[in-house]
């Protein structure tokens, strides 16, 4: 596996420097390799792990689980494709069990959210139905936890 992509997944929070010294090549080489990684959409940019419980203005977020008919010759995924591409939907998953499709979106209030499923998603030709659910709280979101002390999140103390 390349070096870099290595480091990414496993430690993405790493800078080109950081990643350069740990994978004993030139910063330079780093560069060069996630510019390649991006140009083969490998690498598709980096994301701020954020705690939005502290902004007044807090965006709403919902997990949807989504029932599809799977189209002859497409199977699911011309209608998951279709959904990835509204701006609400921050993440859109083929999953296996007892729906087809795990989506996550975002929106400025409950009521923007809802509208959002009863009358976008819920009534595009293929969407059998749908299953909302809203996130009152985030504990851990990018293996970052989420508003605990930093006493709290060090490393549990193990005594034999």
């Amino acid at each position: 596996m390349n070096p870099v992509l290595k480091l990414l997944t496993e430690g993405g929070h790493l800078t080109a420097a950081q990643m350069a010294q740990v994978a004993g090549i030139s910063e330079s080489e780093v560069n060069q390799q996630l510019e390649e990684l991006k140009r083969e959409r490998i690498f598709l940019g980096w994301r701020p792990v954020l705690d939005l419980s502290r902004e007044s203005a807090a965006a709403v977020r919902a997990v949807i689980e989504v029932k599809i008919t799977p189209e002859r010759g497409g199977g699911f995924n011309r209608l998951a494709e279709r959904l990835s591409r509204f701006d609400e939907v921050e993440s859109c998953y083929l999953m296996s069990g007892a729906y087809d499709l795990l989506i996550f979106v975002n929106g400025p209030s409950l009521q923007k959210v809802a509208a959002f499923v009863s009358e976008r998603l819920s009534t595009l030709e293929g969407v059998l139905s749908t299953s909302t659910h809203f996130m009152l709280r985030s504990y851990k979101e990018g293996s970052f936890l989420i508003g605990a002390s930093s006493q709290e999140t060090e490393r549990l103390k193990v005594s034999p």
